[in-house]
């Protein structure tokens, strides 16, 4: 890291106990010690929550924030710092449960009902175990803890079949181990497997090798941070930041799914999106007319290729400027709105968060915020200016309460037009002509904020958390001046708990093979980092892919959260028409079988919106056992993703003979079925060689997956029944959610939730419907069973829990 060359070490001793340890780390607890080594602490104190020890000018205190969530914190100078964060609210932080005092005269320490953690005595050594003894996470011998002036490095110790995965959307495969990484975001146009840092910062990472062991890691802090699994130090994990305080959480499983709601209950969950926002998304750097926009539309609906959203970039505005329209080519954005939402289509705005500086020209962003004093500013206490899109720029000064709201109200006209969603791109942030791509680090901001103390910061501190705090601005915004409606708000860059404002896309990817392979890892990695409805720009921003790239793009990411396709200016057009009716229908086809899909899909976001398990997965995350093994194959699990516990993707991601490549796949212990046929797969050993057109896809046995009929747009009400199509297996349930799609009554009831299970007996298979939750009315009057499989010769018996379920019809396949 930068800045450790100068450094003050906190030397750490390790005794003949530390020692044992170490040789047997993860597997057993330690050999006890002769003699206990020489205490060098000062002061000890002890908590309801925790415990808290002095070592010459080092105070550490560790305090349990949930049973299975430890939060620790390192000061110098025999003082802790400020507690205030951006990324766990104040209302997390201040509970605690209470713990039971464990210490004995080699360490202080105490117990909850699922850890005991540990503070040696003479070393500030941290070792956290499971109540059965096994290591969760521990300090690595040697120099652990190591200060400089500002700076500082934690060493942690890794396990032999330790993987790490998380900290946002960043490239290198799956799995971090043996690299290493910089969080602090940056304008990385066409970046490549190797480029680090991107655009968002989320120093989170989940970490396990099995079903019993797994963790994951906070570090709550917003200055530029590294993290080193094991690249620089064999079996050791390195991580720290040039500044701020030393403050992280260590969060329990033990299966990995555990860890993530764990983080999710520190640091958010994504709110539920309307659902329009899960259909298929067109966009391009530029649409420059608003005839085009129209001439988009009507393309969609004369084809009857679905479709949900038509996004407007910088070339809709006045001069680039934000909150303007070009009144030449949008002359009348609110009719427009209105002619598109007719059509079944929303429409999202691109709105960078920086402003036109143009004193004197009745550009209202800018004269009302010069007049409520809402820009960052240089050290000399002048306006900092930046050239951006529109020339010179100033910046609002997020991390004032104030000046966010300013800002949130300055959407008022776009809602009025009928604005469906805010785009925030360029918000690193993101400045022209300068080698950093950014601000200097001593532009000032000032924090004015409820839970921190009142004062000044310098981009330093501010930078990772500068986007975070836009798209907070632009989500409050909404949501005040249409309270009862979902706000979507697409953001670039993010910190850790920047899912509670916005959705997000990795960037400006490239349409190459490469980067369609990238993609996947990404999108995993951001789910398991909070940001659970996630996309990539499909078909790749920059460049221009070819037929067979873009159907198979769009074959794959059809299973994705976010399902958005997007371009750079001056390439020949991407729309699922644009390459010939061949490849129209692929995509068409897939596209199709997202809608059909979308009750599934539409349950899993409600589930994530509540428990912030991702949509898409990691196979890992239900089959846990596959945890340790190797990720670096194209074969293997790192290519390959779950969409929810049922559905299994095996992506074939290379291309050039992308109709002639044959790979291999095993899948998971279990029964699966071919989701396209229905029919049982004999064997876990598969070989795929699927043509352009096809898509290999298994679904899990013991799965009841609802789909709808075929509808254009998500304003449609399917004509025809509730499908349920029924996989006989173990343990065989399924849910469905829904609501109205886009409005905040789901929050005072008004949903529909309902399990469905089914058991076998012999030849016989029941299905149980059960009783529904909430009040909101089933779109359908008749449901249709799919039991697929051929299992059993005689018809499914039905136990309706519920007594408006509506006529049932049986199929057998």
């Amino acid at each position: 890291m930068r800045g450790m060359m100068r450094r003050t070490i906190v030397p750490v001793m390790v005794g003949l106990a530390c020692a044992a340890w170490a040789s047997t780390a993860r597997t057993q607890t330690p050999a006890q010690a002769p003699l206990p080594p020489q205490s060098r602490v000062t002061v000890t104190a002890g908590f309801d929550n925790g415990a808290e020890v002095h070592i010459d000018n080092i105070v550490m205190r560790v305090t349990a924030v949930r049973q299975s969530i430890v939060r620790v914190r390192i000061g110098r100078d025999g003082k802790l710092p400020e507690d205030a964060s951006w990324a766990v609210p104040s209302q997390v932080r201040s509970t605690g449960v209470r713990v039971h005092p464990a210490s004995d005269a080699q360490s202080i320490g105490f117990s909850t009902d699922a850890l005991d953690v540990r503070i040696d005595r003479a070393t500030l050594r941290l070792v956290v175990r499971d109540k059965v003894g096994r290591v969760v996470s521990a300090d690595a011998p040697g120099e652990a803890l190591q200060l400089n002036s500002t700076g500082f490095s934690l060493r942690k110790v890794m396990g032999e079949h330790e993987r790490f995965f998380g900290l946002g959307d960043k490239t290198g495969g799956l799995d971090r181990r043996d690299h290493a990484f910089t969080l602090w975001n940056t304008d990385a146009y066409a970046f490549g497997d190797g480029s680090d840092p991107l655009y968002k910062s989320i120093p989170f990472f989940l970490a396990g090798g099995d079903a019993q062991s797994s963790y994951g890691l906070l570090l709550d802090n917003s200055f530029r941070s590294s993290f080193d699994f094991g690249k620089s130090e064999r079996d050791v994990l390195r991580f720290g930041a040039e500044s701020g305080p030393i403050d992280y959480y260590i969060i329990y499983g033990p299966h990995p799914k555990q860890v993530l709601e764990g983080y999710a209950l520190l640091t958010g969950t994504q709110p539920l999106p309307p659902r329009w926002a899960l259909g298929f998304q067109q966009s391009r750097y530029s649409y420059m007319t608003a005839a085009r926009v129209r001439e988009i539309a009507t393309n969609f609906r004369r084809r009857k290729i679905p479709a949900d959203v038509i996004y407007m970039d910088i070339d809709y505005q006045d001069r680039n400027r934000p909150f303007t329209t070009n009144p030449k080519t949008f002359p009348n954005i609110k009719s427009l709105m209105g002619e598109m939402k007719a059509q079944g289509f929303h429409i999202v705005t691109i709105v960078d968060l920086h402003v036109a500086a143009a004193p004197g020209q009745n550009y209202l962003p800018y004269d009302s915020g010069r007049a409520g004093d809402h820009f960052v500013h240089n050290p000399d206490g002048s306006v900092y200016v930046g050239k951006v899109w529109p020339g010179d720029s100033v910046f609002p000064d997020f991390t004032r309460a104030a000046t966010r709201a300013w800002y949130g109200a300055l959407y008022t006209d776009f809602a009025k037009a009928g604005v469906s969603g805010i785009w925030n791109d360029m918000n690193e942030p993101a400045i022209f002509e300068r080698l950093d791509k950014t601000m200097p680090l001593d532009v000032v901001s000032r924090i004015d904020e409820p839970g921190f103390v009142k004062r000044t910061a310098t981009q330093a501190e501010i930078h990772n958390i500068f986007g975070m705090q836009n798209t907070r601005a632009t989500y409050d915004g909404l949501r005040t001046l249409n309270p009862d409606e979902r706000a979507f708000v697409l953001t670039r860059a993010s910190f850790a708990g920047g899912q509670r404002y916005a959705y997000t896309w990795t960037g400006d990817n490239s349409a190459t093979w490469d980067h369609l392979r990238l993609a996947t890892p990404q999108l995993l990695n951001l789910g398991m980092s909070g940001f659970v409805f996630s996309g990539v720009d499909v078909g790749g921003y920059a460049g221009m892919p070819s037929p067979e790239l873009m159907s198979r793009w769009i074959a794959i990411h059809a299973f994705m959260p976010l399902f958005r396709a997007h371009s750079e200016s001056g390439m020949p057009d991407k729309e699922p028409w644009a390459q010939g009716p061949i490849h129209e229908a692929i995509r068409k086809h897939f596209i199709e079988e997202r809608y059909r899909l979308m009750p599934y899909i539409y349950t899993l976001a409600e589930e994530a919106s509540r428990t912030g398990i991702p949509l898409a997965r990691p196979v890992f995350l239900e089959f846990p056992e596959r945890m340790g093994r190797s990720f670096g194959k194209p074969s293997d699990d790192a290519s390959s993703f779950m969409l929810g516990s049922a559905l299994l993707i095996a992506t074939p991601q290379f291309g050039g003979s992308a109709n002639e490549y044959r790979y291999g796949f095993n899948l998971p212990a279990g029964e699966w079925y071919d989701y396209w046929t229905g029919r049982a797969v004999k064997t876990h050993e598969i070989k795929l060689a699927p043509r352009i057109d096809q898509l290999p896809v298994f679904v899990r046995a013991g799965s009841i997956i609802p789909r709808q009929a075929l509808i254009q747009h998500d304003g449609e009400t399917p004509k025809g029944p509730l499908e349920l199509h029924i996989y006989p297996g173990p343990d065989c349930q399924g849910t469905l959610y829904t609501d109205d799609g886009h409005s905040m009554a789901y929050q005072k009831g008004v949903y529909l939730r309902q399990q469905f299970r089914c058991t076998t007996d012999g030849d016989r298979l029941t299905v149980h419907f059960d009783q529904r939750e909430g009040s909101f009315p089933a779109f359908w009057s008749t449901v249709a069973l799919y039991v697929h499989g051929g299992r059993g010769k005689a018809a499914p018996r039905i136990i309706a829990d519920h007594p408006q379920m509506g006529d049932v019809m049986v199929s057998i396949n």
